[in-house]
C-alpha cells in the first residue's frame, strides 16, 4: 500500500508538474553558441552568505515543446526566496523536479533563486503559438524550477502572459508571484469572484505585503468591503490601495478591535499562528463564508515525512480543521500559490484599466541581490523589493 501511494504521488506529481509527461527528448531550437550566463546562485541552504554571483551559470534550454526562454529584464523577491534560501520545501522540490529519485542528494545545486520575472521572450518550443520571440512577457515561476536572478529563464508557456503594456519591467516584475497566490486563494478556495462580490465583506489579516497590497485593490475592484489589519506606518498605504477600514495592530489585541466590526464573507490570513484561535469567529456563520490562511504547514509535513507521509498527515491534520469548523456554519481552507498564465492575462487587464498598480518598495541593481535579500528578510514590506539587470536601470 505504501508502495501503492508513493507510486500514485509519482504519476500525480509527473503529469501535473511537469506537463507533456511523456516527452522526455530534448527540443532545443537554440540558435545561440552561448551555453553560460550571469547568475546569482546558492550552493548549499543557509543565510544571506550562501548567494554567489557566477558568469558561469548553465545557460536554460528549451527541453519540452511548450517551453520558452525568457530573457529576464526583473526580478521580484518574495518571502519564499528567503524560505528556500534557508532549506525551507527542499525535501518537496527535490520530489517534484526528480519523481523517481534518479539524481543524487543536492542535485539542485547551483539553485537560482527569484519566482517573479518580466521580461522578452527569446526563443519558443515547437508548439507554442501564442507567444514569439521579441514579445514582453512576465510570470510567476513555480517553485521546482529554476529562477529568475538570472540572465535568462525557461518556462510553460501556460505559465507565462503578456506583460501589462501600462508597466515597464521593474513595476509588472512586482506583481505576478503575489498575484497568482492571491488569485489562488480568494478566487479558487475563497469563492469570489467579479461577479459575485459586490458588498461581500472582506478582511485581510497583513495587508502591507505583498499579497495583501494586490489583495486589496483586486476585492475593491470587485466592490467588497475591505478591512485590512497593519501597523500605523502602513494605514496610508493601504487606505491609497482601497482599504475601507484599517485596524492598527500595535494599539492593542487586534481580535478585540476586530470583534467590535460587522462579520465577515471571506478572510485571508497572511498571518497565521495564534490568528487562527480567534479569526474564523469574525465570519459569518450559515453563510458560506471562508477563511483562507497561507500559512499551512504543507511543506513542512513533507520536508520531515517525505511526500506520501507529509501528505497524508496534512491531508489529515486540514480534515480534522474543516470538520470543526463545518460544525459551526464556517468554512476553513489552505490557500496556495498556483502558477497560471490565464490567471495573469485576467490580472493585465485589470492593471492596464488601472484597477491595479504596482506596489514597489525599493529596486535594487543585479549586483546588489545580497542586499535585496537582506532588505526582503527584515519583513514589514510596504509591497515588493525588485531587482532589476544593470541595462533596464532606466526603466
Amino acid at each position: 500500500m505504501h508502495l501503492n501511494t508513493h507510486l500514485m504521488c509519482h504519476r500525480w506529481l509527473v503529469s501535473t508538474l511537469r506537463g507533456h509527461g511523456g516527452h522526455f527528448r530534448s527540443f532545443s531550437v537554440s540558435a545561440s553558441s552561448r551555453t553560460v550566463m550571469s547568475a546569482w546562485v546558492i550552493d548549499k541552504y543557509g543565510k544571506n552568505d550562501v548567494l554567489r554571483f557566477t558568469k558561469n551559470a548553465a545557460l536554460p534550454i528549451i527541453h519540452y515543446p511548450n517551453e520558452v526562454i525568457v530573457k529576464v529584464h526583473a526580478a521580484g523577491i518574495n518571502p519564499i526566496d528567503i524560505s528556500m534560501r534557508g532549506g525551507y520545501g527542499a525535501a518537496t522540490m527535490a520530489m517534484i523536479r526528480d519523481p523517481f529519485n534518479m539524481n543524487q542528494s543536492g542535485s539542485e545545486f547551483p539553485l537560482i533563486l527569484g519566482r517573479d520575472v518580466s521580461g522578452v521572450i527569446m526563443e519558443c518550443g515547437l508548439d507554442v503559438n501564442y507567444f514569439k520571440p521579441g514579445d514582453q512577457v512576465w510570470a510567476a515561476i513555480p517553485p521546482w524550477k529554476q529562477g529568475s536572478l538570472a540572465e535568462f529563464v525557461v518556462l510553460r508557456a501556460n505559465e507565462v502572459s503578456h506583460k501589462p503594456k501600462s508597466l515597464s519591467h521593474v513595476e509588472a516584475s512586482s506583481i505576478p508571484y503575489v498575484a497568482a497566490t492571491a488569485w489562488s486563494s480568494v478566487v479558487n478556495c475563497g469563492s469570489l469572484n467579479k461577479d459575485n462580490s459586490a458588498k461581500k465583506r472582506v478582511l485581510i489579516l497583513g495587508g502591507s505585503g505583498g499579497v495583501g497590497t494586490f489583495t486589496i485593490q483586486m476585492v475593491k475592484a470587485w466592490g467588497t468591503h475591505v478591512t485590512v489589519t497593519c501597523s500605523q506606518s502602513a494605514e496610508q498605504l493601504v487606505r491609497d490601495l482601497g482599504a475601507d477600514e484599517v485596524v492598527d495592530y500595535t494599539t492593542g489585541p487586534v481580535e478585540k478591535q476586530l470583534q467590535t466590526l460587522q462579520k465577515f464573507d471571506l478572510i485571508l490570513d497572511n498571518i497565521g499562528g495564534e490568528t487562527e484561535k480567534w479569526a474564523l469567529g469574525l465570519l459569518k456563520p450559515w453563510n458560506g463564508a471562508k477563511y483562507v490562511t497561507l500559512v499551512t504547514p504543507f511543506l513542512h509535513n513533507t520536508d520531515l515525512l517525505g511526500l506520501a507521509d507529509g501528505m497524508m498527515q496534512s491531508g489529515v491534520t486540514i480534515a480534522k480543521k474543516v470538520l470543526k469548523h463545518l460544525r459551526k456554519g464556517l468554512h476553513y481552507r489552505w490557500g496556495f500559490f498556483a502558477p497560471s498564465g490565464p490567471t495573469l492575462d485576467d490580472i493585465s487587464e485589470m492593471v492596464d484599466s488601472g484597477k491595479i498598480r504596482p506596489v514597489v518598495e525599493e529596486v535594487f541593481s543585479f549586483a546588489q541581490v545580497p542586499q535585496a535579500f537582506q532588505k526582503a528578510e527584515q519583513g514589514h514590506a510596504r509591497g515588493k523589493i525588485v531587482v532589476t539587470m544593470a541595462n533596464d536601470q532606466e526603466e
